[in-house]
Formats: C-alpha cells, structure tokens, sequence
C-alpha cells in the first residue's frame, strides 16, 4: 500500500502546486479500504479545495488502475481536535492555546508562541496556591512531545 500513498501524494502534490497556501497532513489507505487523504491550508481548508483534489487524485487513480479492489476515497480537513502531525499545522496555530502531552504523559497548556524545526514555545500560566499566576515561556523540544492539539474554549 506503500506505492499507493506515494502516488497520491504525487498527484496531490500536482494538484495544489499553485497554492503555496495549502498543505498535506497525511495520506492513509485504512485497513477497511478507504483512502483517507487530510489537507490543511495556512487559512484553513474549504470544502472546493477538498473537492478538487478528490476529482483529481480519484480520476488519475481510476486511470492508472493503482487500486485494483474496491475502496472509498475521503478527503477533508483534520478536525479540531486532532492532533498535530507537521511544523506547518503549529506555525498556523501560533496564537492559539493547546495542549501538550510529552512523552511521560505530563501535559502542558498554554498560548503557542512559536516553532521551529526543533522545538515549541508556549506562554504557560503558573498558579500556586495563594499567589497570583505567573506567566512563563517554556521550550518543548519536538522529540519531548508525544501529541499536541488546540485547546476548544466555549
């Protein structure tokens, strides 16, 4: 399935090469046959720019015959909740607060400042008890960090 996710990857790639904007989260061939493809953009993603990109990876795949069984083709945008899996998708949310959860599964809140290839920075509020919060950056190397999301506030 390997040479599958590559070549619509390609044909991904092929497709939104006119726009800078725009960028692949993944490309998975799930084990009950659906072709998940996740695309997110600097702006966020619509529901033509997913269209278009279906049309076009469903079409070439269809021509070339890369998958020889029946299978389902989604393509949408990572919800909220998900998890970070690229740089871009934590430059896009700097501003925003989210979640860490590191490797020893301590999890850390606060406003994403900055990344890097690297690392994170977070503005972390500090609360102890009977003092007023005090507000600290804290760089989280990638290799420290296991999942990150955006934390949804009503």
């Amino acid at each position: 399935m390997q040479n599958v996710e590559k070549r619509v990857i390609e044909l991904i790639e092929e497709k939104i090469a006119d726009r800078e904007d725009l960028f692949i989260v993944s490309v998975k061939m799930r084990p009950n046959k659906i072709l998940e493809i996740l695309l997110d953009g600097d702006n966020g993603v619509n529901i033509d720019d997913c269209a278009q990109v279906s049309r076009h990876v469903g079409f070439h795949l269809e021509e070339e015959n890369v998958i020889d069984k029946a299978y389902r083709l989604e393509v949408s945008s990572p919800g909220i909740d998900a998890n970070f899996v690229n740089i871009r998708q934590y430059q896009k949310n700097i501003g925003r607060t989210v979640q860490v959860k590191l490797n020893d599964n301590v999890k850390v809140e606060g406003t994403l400042l900055a990344a890097d290839d690297a690392k994170i920075t977070i503005l972390q509020k500090i609360k102890e008890k009977g003092k007023k919060a005090q507000e600290v950056e804290k760089e989280l190397p990638f290799d420290q960090i296991k999942a990150t999301k955006v934390v949804i506030s009503f």
